[in-house]
This record gives C-alpha cells, sequence and structure tokens, in this order.
C-alpha cells in the first residue's frame, strides 16, 4: 500500500482485470469462455507496418497481372501454346498469384501479421460498383426478372436441401444454418450474416468460409470451361455461374473467364441473390429465437422494429451502387456526346479492372486449410453434396430463365 493510501485509510481504486473473452454454450446458452480466443498477451499484435507491407504485397502481384496478361500472349505467339495464352484472363493470374504469395508468406509466418491488408470484399464489391457503369439499365431491367425468380427457387432449394442434409448427418442446428446459407446465398459474406444471426461459434463460421473458398475457386475455371462444352449461351452461362459460384469475387472471376456479356448477366443474377440475404438472415434470427433449448423458456418473439433492423442492416450496400451506376451511365449515354463519354467510361473500366485484381489476389492470399482439420467429415460431405445440387438445379433454372436472352 501507498504512503499516501496508508495516512488516508482509503485503498487505492483496483484494476478490475480483464477476463478471457466469452461466448455463448450452444447447449445451455450461458456465457462461457471463448476458446478460440488466447489472453491478450499471447494475441499478435497486427502494427501499421506490417499492413503497410501487405498492401504492398497486394499491389505487387496486381501489377505483375498486368504484365503477365500482355507478355504471355506475346512470348506464346507463332508457338503451339498461343491459342492457350490468349484464352488466359487476368483473374487466373491474379489467382495463381496470390497462391504463390499465400505459401511464401506462410512459410516466413507473416501472412497473419499482414491480414488486415487482404481485403478482397471491399475490393470486388467495389469493382462491382464500377461494373455497374458498363451495363446498360435495359438489360438490367430485362434480367431482373428472371434472375429473381432463379434467386428465390435455387436458394429455396439449396438450403432446404442442405438443412435437411446436415440434419440426417447429425450437423450441429448452427453449423448447418452457416452451411446452407453460404451454399444458397453469397459465401462467406452469407455464412457471416447467419453466424450474428444465429450465434454461432467462430471456428464454426471459419470452417465455413474454409469450405466456401476451397469449392469455389476450382469453379472458376470448371463452369466457364463446362459451359463451353455443352455449347451454353452467354446469358445462361452468366446465369449458371451467377446463381452457383458462392462468393461474388469467384463469380466475377468465372464470369470474366467466360466474356463480357456472360460476367454481366452473372452479376445481375448474383446481385439479386445478395439482395436477399436480409430476408434469409431474418428467417433464421426468429427461428433460433423461437426454437428453446429443452427445458428453456421460449425466447420473446421478435418485434418488427427489429426486424426491419435486421433487414436494413444485412442487406449489401453495394447494390444499390451497382444499380445506381447502371441509370447513371444509361442517361448519360442519352444526353452526352460519345466523344466526351467514352474516354470517362474507359478509365472506369480500368479502375474496375483493378479493383477486381486486387480482389482476386486477396482471393489467393486468404486462402486456408487450417480449419478444415477440426470439423471432421460429415460438414464435407453436406457442402460436396450441396454443391452437386445447385449445379444441377442452378443449371437447369439458368437454361428455363434465360436461354431466350437477348442482348
Amino acid at each position: 500500500m501507498s504512503a499516501t493510501g496508508a495516512r488516508t485509510g482509503v485503498r487505492p481504486p483496483v484494476r478490475p482485470v480483464r477476463s478471457a473473452p466469452l461466448s455463448s454454450d450452444p447447449r445451455t446458452g450461458q456465457s462461457v469462455p471463448d476458446p478460440d480466443e488466447a489472453p491478450a498477451a499471447r494475441l499478435p499484435r497486427a502494427s501499421s507496418g506490417w499492413t503497410l507491407l501487405g498492401i504492398v504485397v497486394v499491389l505487387a502481384p496486381a501489377a505483375g497481372v498486368q504484365v503477365l496478361v500482355r507478355a504471355v500472349p506475346a512470348a506464346a505467339e507463332a508457338t503451339a501454346f498461343a491459342g492457350v495464352a490468349r484464352s488466359i484472363e487476368f483473374p487466373i493470374y491474379a489467382i495463381l498469384l496470390g497462391f504463390a504469395g499465400n505459401g511464401v508468406l506462410s512459410l516466413l509466418g507473416w501472412r497473419q501479421r499482414m491480414a488486415a491488408a487482404f481485403r478482397t470484399e471491399l475490393f470486388i464489391k467495389t469493382g462491382l460498383v464500377l461494373l455497374g457503369a458498363s451495363i446498360n439499365a435495359a438489360i438490367v431491367l430485362r434480367a431482373i426478372g428472371p434472375a429473381l425468380v432463379q434467386a428465390v427457387l435455387l436458394i429455396a432449394m439449396v438450403f432446404s436441401f442442405t438443412w435437411w442434409f446436415a440434419g440426417r448427418l447429425g450437423v450441429d442446428d448452427r453449423l448447418r444454418a452457416l452451411l446452407a446459407s453460404a451454399l444458397s446465398i453469397c459465401g462467406v459474406s452469407a455464412a457471416v450474416a447467419a453466424a450474428g444471426a444465429v450465434q454461432a461459434r467462430k471456428e464454426q463460421l471459419a470452417f465455413t468460409a474454409t469450405l466456401v473458398i476451397v469449392f469455389a475457386v476450382p469453379s472458376i475455371f470448371l463452369l466457364p470451361w463446362l459451359a463451353d462444352l455443352m455449347g451454353l449461351s452467354p446469358a445462361v452461362t452468366g446465369a449458371w455461374i451467377g446463381g452457383n459460384i458462392d462468393t461474388t469475387a469467384a463469380v466475377t472471376a468465372a464470369g470474366t473467364v467466360a466474356g463480357e456479356e456472360a460476367l454481366q448477366i452473372a452479376a445481375i443474377v448474383k446481385t439479386t441473390q445478395n439482395a436477399l440475404l436480409g430476408v434469409v438472415a431474418v428467417l433464421l434470427t426468429m427461428y433460433f429465437a423461437f426454437r428453446a433449448a429443452p427445458g428453456a423458456a421460449p425466447s420473446p418473439p421478435t418485434s418488427r422494429r427489429a426486424v426491419l433492423r435486421t433487414v436494413r442492416e444485412r442487406f449489401p450496400k453495394f447494390v444499390l451502387g451497382f444499380l445506381a451506376a447502371s441509370v447513371l451511365v444509361t442517361i448519360l449515354r442519352e444526353t452526352m456526346p460519345s466523344g466526351v463519354l467514352d474516354p470517362r467510361l474507359d478509365a472506369i473500366k480500368s479502375l474496375q479492372t483493378w479493383a477486381f485484381t486486387l480482389a482476386f489476389v486477396c482471393i489467393g492470399l486468404e486462402f486456408k486449410v487450417s480449419a478444415a482439420r477440426e470439423a471432421g467429415w460429415r460438414p464435407v460431405l453436406v457442402f460436396a453434396a450441396a454443391t452437386a445440387v445447385n449445379l444441377l438445379g442452378g443449371l437447369l433454372l439458368a437454361a428455363l430463365l434465360f436461354s431466350g436472352f437477348a442482348f
């Protein structure tokens, strides 16, 4: 005790001891220490220096992509690989360089320290808003009807199958909510929204995000190839890609590989699915609110204001930016001379390419498989089976709804 404390008889204030963060036990609903959270002294602190270095790590491969897009076809000219070299689009280079950077950083033990700079969602949403400037609003208006029908039917079908099949295999309700949301709507973003709605554990979210990336990356190359093999039209190809690949970034990459028209439809279909994320989050919130644990009193009903707040919070705002950009540029095309507008649209197109390139590099940099070792085989089997249902059902709906679509 200090001298001052001894004279006055007053104890100096005791600073509260910070306990480990708490999480909710899914069986009892009581707060328990979160096993994923280490004491603050053991957590690696992400300094601004590491973040700045991470930004350089993202920008360097993105610049390298621009070089490869020009240099590889030129080097392969007049060789047997000329056709292949010309067909390789920038997303492929970006993802491969991202994987290479991921391997190097992981070996050095630096990747996690730079993770704050790997902003896939930010880059892809920026690119999609800029993509809206290249799509005529008339195309959006013609495609939005079938896109909405496809989104509703596909979400209902894939979510129901995933929820049922995961239940038959005994997967935890919170984890199967994450799996069903990620598979049926928009990958990691949907899993994050569902995790908040059902109070899932962090390791469940990490595992779901890992599965999304593991299955999405091969789809970037597989779906355009299958669509070309089956002779699908650009509109059907884009609708199939947009409705089936889980992440918006991977949809954009696959659409870019498939072609400009396929990319436009893929973006419209995917943003339509994204717009329904808030509705699904509300339904999950209400289901888990009304569903009481054995022996516990049921939770109070969710108020209308709380429902509206959840929809507003979960609604992806970039969808509005995508639509606004499309409408604005469509109006400008009717009111501004092409000689004035076209150079500006070319600049927007270049920015869009850079944003997508940065996003695809980050896909490779963010990829990790460590979480997959902890969950066992059941969720993996659920994800694989639901992906097959999504592919077949999505192809059928895309062919029915977009076979007669004309640009």
